[in-house]
């Protein structure tokens, strides 16, 4: 089972000896395994790539993205992983005062970055930021040095990630604000596969009802920074 993976801490990262982590990856590393999936062999890459790589057969399964009718028509998704709420990676101590987008957009001098083809770009441009301040990114990393240099003063994205980026770079001088639910209602997220094979994706989501929640997954998720709460919300 090739999975393709980012740089995206809590959900998947290589730790300083090459290995990988997260808990995106570890959950499909146990669903390739449960179901005997041949050797789990991740792959790196870059958002933009993910959905086009499986279309081209680079890999079966990526890690977690968020539902959306537009990418239902390209990949099938299993049943959902985690359900999340976006936030904004800012300059510590959040000079602007934003408390989320629509405060990005009343600032009418302040640039928001977001990573190409992620769903934070059209929430962006729903809650009133003009499409020529919005700043588009290739990496996490990318979008978070730019706000650390003042080349853009916020980076949405999940707020999990943010403080999953912060985890790994704790001097970094950057702070996450929480989006309210008045401007983004958390949102599911779930693996993505190639279309065209329903019995594959049965089989894992018949493997996830069993996992998600269990002792295992509730423990390997308070690794990475998620509560039962946020569990349960999911199930």
């Amino acid at each position: 089972m090739r999975f393709a993976f980012l740089q995206e801490p809590p959900f998947c990262f290589t730790d300083a000896s090459g290995v990988l982590r997260g808990c995106d990856a570890m959950l499909a590393e146990r669903v390739c395994q449960l179901l005997e999936l041949e050797t789990f062999s991740p792959v790196e890459t870059e958002f933009a790539e993910l959905l086009p790589g499986l279309a081209s057969g680079r890999w079966e399964m990526t890690t977690g993205l968020f539902i959306s009718d537009e990418r239902q028509t390209l990949v099938d998704f299993t049943r959902p992983i985690w359900v999340l709420q976006d936030g904004l990676l800012v300059a510590k101590g959040n000079p602007r005062a934003f408390d989320g987008y629509r405060a990005v957009a009343k600032d009418h001098s302040a640039l928001i970055g977001v990573i190409s083809g992620q769903v934070q770009h059209q929430t962006a441009l729903q809650n009133g930021v003009p499409p020529e301040r919005i700043s588009i990114f290739a990496t996490q990393s990318e979008a978070a040095d730019a706000v650390a240099a003042g080349v853009v003063h916020a980076y949405a994205s999940v707020a999990m990630a943010h403080r999953g980026y912060l985890g790994r770079h704790p001097d970094a001088p950057l702070a996450v604000i929480d989006v309210p639910a008045a401007e983004k209602q958390p949102a599911a997220g779930a693996f993505a596969l190639a279309k065209g094979n329903a019995a594959l994706r049965q089989r894992i989501d018949s493997c996830l009802g069993d996992l998600l929640g269990n002792s295992w997954h509730r423990e390997m998720m308070r690794e990475y920074g998620f509560s039962d709460a946020d569990i349960d919300r999911l199930l």
